[in-house]
């Protein structure tokens, strides 16, 4: 199977409009949509030589990127070597939604290895470059538990990065922090040293949710800090 050829006849130029207006200074998008690159993704998992395609790094379109992140997550493999590939591929990250969509398919690796993984994440959200750090972040919301909350706010109080993807993951984060650990999450928003402009995103992020009551939204909002 030409993989390119295949992606390019798939290629819908008016969602390619759309999905460019949500990834800025990404310019090589086709307008490929995600069940298509899912469909594509499983057969190629299928094939004996999926190895060769992920590890390439000849990627003309970013759907090519996104492929090779699906694959990652689905092909069968042992554990040991999904770690090692996710590794291979987290500095190829260039943008937020190849950054959550592979997060989202390490969900079996996190099965698989949960403290492994969790070990390996803290390496990430220690990271300078934006991408590799919203890994770690969109990474931990498969870590949001009894056993991980607390270190997971204690993290939050620590980040400090001042890249716009790095900032939204955090508060997307704290977010659903709230949801599943309302008291514990409240309780560090109240005494946070988040910067501002996270802090105030958090707090309008957790807002919007339909899991949360009115009431404490009201009181959400009166927790905003002015600029």
């Amino acid at each position: 199977m030409n993989i390119r050829t295949r992606l390019e006849s798939l290629a819908d130029s008016a969602y390619r409009a759309f999905h460019s207006s949500l990834l800025p200074n990404v310019n090589n998008i086709l307008g490929v949509r995600i069940p298509q690159l899912r469909a594509l993704a499983k057969t190629i998992a299928r094939q004996d030589d999926w190895r060769s395609f992920v590890e390439t790094e000849d990627c003309l379109y970013y759907e090519e990127t996104m492929l090779q992140g699906i694959i990652i997550g689905i092909a069968k493999m042992q554990p040991e070597e999904r770690m090692q590939y996710a590794r291979m591929f987290i500095p190829r990250i260039n943008n937020w939604a190849v950054c959550d969509i592979f997060c989202g398919e390490l969900k079996s690796l996190v099965k698989e290895r949960k403290e492994e993984t969790w070990e390996l994440l803290k390496t990430y959200l220690s990271a300078q470059t934006e991408f590799e750090i919203r890994f770690g972040i969109v990474m931990l919301l498969h870590y949001i538990d009894e056993k991980h909350i607390d270190e997971i706010l204690a993290y939050a109080d620590s980040f400090t990065h001042e890249a716009y993807y790095a900032r939204m993951a955090m508060a997307w984060l704290l977010s659903v922090c709230f949801v599943k650990f309302p008291n514990k999450t409240m309780y560090y928003l109240q005494q946070s040293s988040l910067d501002t402009w996270t802090y105030n995103k958090t707090l309008q992020k957790t807002i919007e949710s339909l899991r949360v009551d009115k009431e404490t939204k009201q009181i959400l909002r009166s927790m905003k800090r002015r600029k």
